[in-house]
C-alpha cells in the first residue's frame, strides 16, 4: 500500500494541565515533546502554545517562538501551526503567530461549530489552576467562530500570500460541502489534506460508519484531488486510526486528542502514541513516511521562507 503520514498534535488547546502531568505547556516541554514524537516516525507536528505559567492556550508569538526554533533545528519534520488556537481566542488571535512564523502547513477548521468540552469535568474536584474549571464549564455556552468571510480570510493571508498548504479539518459533513465551495472558486490548490476530526462533541462521532460517510462523501466530492487522515478524539484514537489506515488514508495521533495510551493508562509523551501508531500500521503492511516524502505527497513549500 501506499506511504502512510503520521501526525502528532503535541499539546492542543482543548485538555488542562490538570488532567495529566505528561502534558507539555513550558516551551521546554513542547519543543521536547515534539523532537520527540518526530524522532518516533511523525512526519508532521501540528502546534499550538501555552502560558508557561498556567498553562493556558495562548496566542502569544512570543510563545511559539520560543520552542519552534528549537523543533526546526532538531528535526526535519513538517511545522503545522494551528490557526485555530482555541475557540475562546478571536481570529486575529489565533493568526498572530502563523502570519508571523511564515509555516508550511496550517490546520484550518473548515466552519463554525458547538464546541462542548464540559463533559471532562467528571468527577475531578482539584485543580492545578483557577481558570480550568471555569474553562471546562463555560463550554456548555462555546461556539467556535469560523465564517465562510473567516476561512476566505485565512486562505488568502496564509496560503495566497504565504505559500502555507493547509490541513482542512473537518468536523462534520457539511464541513466537507464547505470544502467544495472554495475548491470551486478556485481558492485551494490540490491535492487536498482533510482531516476527518471525530468524537469532539458538537462534530461527528468517532463510529466506524461515520468515517466511511465521510470518505465516501469526499470521495464524491473531490475524486483524486485528496488526500485524507484521521483522528479521533478520547477512547476511540488508536481504533479509528487503524481504520482510516486499512482504508488507506492517513493518521493522527497525539496529546492534544487523547491523553491515554491504553484504557485508565496515561501517555507519558506523544512519542509514546506515535510509536504505538506506527507499529500498528506496519503491521498492516503500511510504509512511513518521510517527512521530505510528507512535503512531496502534499506539494509543501519546504523550510525555505519560514521565519524561524
Amino acid at each position: 500500500m501506499s506511504k502512510i503520514i503520521i501526525s502528532c498534535a503535541v499539546t492542543g488547546s482543548i485538555h488542562t494541565p490538570s488532567m495529566s502531568p505528561y502534558l507539555p505547556v513550558t516551551a521546554e516541554a513542547i519543543a521536547e515533546q515534539a523532537i520527540g514524537a518526530a524522532n518516533a516516525g511523525a512526519a508532521i507536528l501540528h502546534l499550538h502554545a501555552r502560558n508557561p505559567e498556567t498553562g493556558q492556550p495562548s496566542a502569544s508569538v512570543a510563545h511559539y517562538m520560543a520552542f519552534l526554533p528549537f523543533i526546526s533545528a532538531a528535526t526535519d519534520a513538517v511545522v503545522n501551526l494551528t490557526t485555530g488556537g482555541s475557540a475562546v481566542m478571536t481570529l486575529d488571535e489565533r493568526l498572530a503567530a502563523p502570519l508571523a512564523a511564515r509555516p508550511e502547513m496550517c490546520s484550518l477548521n473548515m466552519g463554525s461549530m458547538n464546541f462542548a468540552l464540559y463533559p471532562m469535568l467528571g468527577k475531578r474536584t482539584e485543580w492545578l489552576h483557577d481558570w480550568e474549571e471555569p474553562f471546562l464549564r463555560n463550554s456548555d455556552n462555546l461556539v467556535f467562530k469560523n465564517t465562510p468571510r473567516d476561512i476566505e480570510g485565512v486562505l488568502r493571508l496564509m496560503g495566497q500570500e504565504r505559500g502555507a498548504r493547509f490541513e482542512f479539518e473537518c468536523y462534520d459533513l457539511g464541513h466537507l460541502y464547505m470544502l467544495k465551495h472554495f475548491a470551486d472558486r478556485g481558492l485551494i490548490k490540490t491535492p487536498m489534506f482533510i482531516q476527518f476530526v471525530m468524537g469532539v462533541l458538537g462534530g461527528v462521532a468517532a463510529e466506524p460508519e461515520h468515517l466511511a460517510h465521510l470518505k465516501q462523501t469526499a470521495d464524491k466530492l473531490f475524486g483524486d484531488d485528496y488526500k485524507f487522515s484521521v483522528l479521533a478524539a478520547g477512547r476511540q484514537q488508536m481504533a479509528l486510526a487503524r481504520l482510516g489506515a486499512e482504508m488507506g488514508g492517513h493518521v493522527r495521533v497525539g496529546l492534544e486528542d487523547n491523553l491515554y495510551i491504553a484504557r485508565g493508562q496515561l501517555a507519558k509523551s506523544n512519542a509514546e502514541q506515535v510509536a504505538l501508531v506506527r507499529e500498528m500500521v506496519e503491521d498492516l503492511g503500511r510504509v512511513v513516511a518521510t517527512p521530505d516524502e510528507a512535503r512531496a505527497m502534499l506539494g509543501l513549500k519546504g523550510k525555505q521562507g519560514v521565519a524561524f
